[in-house]
């Protein structure tokens, strides 16, 4: 369903500005519903979906979800419903952010909305997933659930197994990789297999809602939980898993100076739009770093999320320069 290969392009004049020959990789062009990296992982949520004869969707994800977004836009391009648990995961926002960017986008494309009201609370969500799902069945519809908490299989990462394979039908080799690490399917899906097809790019993934230490842990199972998923052996090691924290406070979906540096900049050079919550961070945490990634071939893998960007709006107005 994706608008794949996306394209591969570079950034020359961010790059010249900073010294770096830099790249990005386009996951914000995957189509549907406004794209973003959450397409690739679905189709394999959804593949299995369809083969299971299901007729409503049922996803959790932050207010500001580009997951549950893309999942309701895919879910009726099958025909499926969609039921799409929103969790109150960042704190002190305001009536735009509850109504604006993807939350207006999920009501649009006609899914059904439910609260949850714990931000940290992946196995609570999922139960009162069942629970609606349970609802469901009695009213004769088949429900599927895509699970959040990493006590499931990492189908999702798939996905990123297979971007990996279309990446190195792209191009030559890049000195470093930079992307978002929040629920660690992208990261390990891209990592996993660059490392499965004997590619050894180093991949730095900038945190976006815990820090290093957490969310190593975290990678850390999620690619042997893919390993076991696909039946092959973890050609992971422990030095190939990178975090990169630097960027992440004042915390997730919080906005901070150099995030919001990070968006002005790239807008203004390459008219390269980012997200508050996932990119900007990634492009603050890769240009913290420009003095040791000078001269090098850096490839920033940009995975959409722009709708967020209106419900920063009066906040990120506030700090525009």
């Amino acid at each position: 369903m994706g608008h794949l290969p996306t394209p591969l392009e570079p950034m020359p004049n961010l790059g010249k500005s900073v010294g770096i020959d830099l790249w990005v990789k386009r996951d914000d062009c995957t189509g549907v519903g406004l794209g973003g990296n959450k397409v690739r992982q679905l189709e394999f949520y959804l593949g299995k979906a369809q083969a299971e004869g299901a007729t409503q969707v049922l996803i959790t994800g932050a207010i500001q979800s580009n997951f549950v977004r893309t999942a309701a836009a895919m879910a009726a391009r099958l025909g499926m419903g969609c039921h799409i648990q929103l969790e109150d995961r960042v704190p002190g926002k305001n009536e735009t952010y509850r109504e604006n960017g993807n939350v207006l986008l999920d009501r649009l494309l006609g899914a059904t909305l439910h609260s949850y009201p714990e931000g940290e609370d992946e196995a609570g969500a999922d139960a009162q997933l069942r629970v609606i799902a349970e609802d469901l069945r009695h009213a004769g519809e088949h429900p599927f659930i895509v699970p959040l908490s990493a006590d499931q299989p990492p189908t999702g990462a798939l996905g990123y197994v297979e971007a990996a394979i279309e990446l190195l039908s792209q191009a030559e080799q890049f000195d470093e990789i930079f992307l978002a690490s929040g629920s660690a399917i992208t990261h390990c899906g891209l990592l996993f297999g660059l490392r499965a097809l004997g590619d050894k790019t180093p991949v730095t993934g900038i945190c976006v809602r815990r820090n290093a230490d957490v969310q190593t842990d975290r990678v850390t199972r999620r690619i042997q939980d893919l390993a076991e998923l696909t039946g092959m052996e973890n050609p992971v090691t422990p030095k190939d898993i990178c975090l990169d924290d630097s960027a992440f406070e004042p915390g997730y979906g919080q906005l901070s100076d150099p995030l919001v540096s990070a968006l002005q900049l790239t807008a203004r050079t390459e008219g390269l739009i980012l997200d508050p919550v996932y990119t900007g961070k990634v492009m603050a945490g890769l240009l913290a770093q420009k003095d040791r990634l000078a001269g090098k071939r850096i490839l920033f893998w940009h995975t959409g999320g722009q709708p967020a960007l209106f419900a920063y709006a009066d906040l990120l107005d506030a700090k525009l320069t």
